[in-house]
């Protein structure tokens, strides 16, 4: 568990009192929070969305609390470019702030980010602006990340080493992710215009551009991820496109090789038939000629396949 107040504090307990300003960053299984909670009469309709894994993005209001639930991706090990979206929940009330989190390691990275920014005098209003902040930003690296794999991603099409396999893997996965970036930041965008709503009119004011800029912040991911949505679908398409062009090669090379040996068979397969009479089976040079015919034969069609650029 981590505590704010003039700096940054780590313990396993922490002695809740909201008749002073606290900070608190823990996990969503911590029951000394949950327990607290229902002791200052947190509704359980809220606990039931808290726990619920599956729970979309939200904001509820309440009489003494404010339940804030919003989407933080994390990079799934299957792929590099996969990032799968886990639950985040801020809790305001009267001199509390309270962030739950699934993962230990999200819970540190946005601690980190805010013991930079944070400083005691900060109300819990901007410490609410900030950690969505810091959230967004951190989808905002995401999506830049995912751009500069893609560039990476067309070079290799055209690479002799290419592992199309691979490719595919990658862009599938691409794909699966700046579609879920582009859906909750949507989603994001109304809660936090619903959080700035509800803000009354001083603070409204005083945050005013803060949230203008978190707003373009997700605006920026929207349209950075669908555009990069696609991207994908022309590198799948150009993926595609290379590897029928280079199997279109392959069976022209096949079509060549044939056209070759094609009149050499139809030589061989006369000098197969069994009849009696062939003068050239008498014949002293009969063997040799043959050869020769056959040889020439084959070299006049290879040069013409390769002024054809064919081979």
């Amino acid at each position: 568990m981590y505590l704010f107040s003039d700096r940054l504090y780590r313990k396993d307990e922490v002695s809740l009192d909201d008749s002073k300003k606290q900070v608190i960053f823990t996990t969503i299984d911590n029951e000394t929070i949950i327990d607290w909670l229902l002791e200052h009469d947190f509704p359980e309709s809220f606990i039931e969305d808290i726990q619920n894994e599956d729970q979309s993005i939200a904001y509820e209001s309440h009489e003494r609390f404010t339940l804030i639930i919003l989407k933080y991706f994390v990079k799934d090990e299957e792929d590099e470019l996969l990032y799968h979206d886990e639950n985040i929940v801020i809790i305001l009330t009267g001199n509390t702030f309270i962030f739950l989190g699934h993962d230990k390691a999200t819970i540190q990275h946005i601690t980190r980010k805010l013991y930079k920014r944070y400083k005691q005098s900060d109300s819990l209003e901007y410490i609410t602006y900030t950690v969505i902040d810091i959230m967004v930003d951190h989808t905002m690296w995401i999506i830049d990340r995912i751009d500069d794999r893609l560039e990476e991603i067309e070079d290799q099409i055209f690479s002799e080493e290419l592992d199309e396999q691979e490719v595919q893997k990658h862009l599938y996965f691409a794909r699966r992710t700046l579609n879920r970036i582009a859906k909750l930041s949507v989603q994001s965008t109304d809660v936090v215009n619903k959080i700035y709503n509800h803000f009354d009119r001083r603070t409204r004011e005083k945050l005013q551009y803060e949230f203008i800029d978190l707003k373009e912040h997700l605006s920026f991911s929207i349209n950075e991820s669908k555009s990069y949505l696609d991207r994908t679908g022309y590198l799948q398409n150009l993926l595609m496109g290379f590897l029928s062009n280079r199997m279109n090669q392959a069976m022209q090379r096949l079509a060549a090789i044939s056209l070759i040996f094609l009149p050499l068979t139809f030589i061989v397969g006369n000098y197969g038939m069994n009849f009696k009479f062939m003068p050239e089976l008498e014949w002293k040079y009969g063997y040799l000629m043959v050869w020769i015919l056959n040889l020439a034969i084959a070299w006049a069609i290879f040069k013409w396949l390769k002024k054809q650029k064919w081979i």
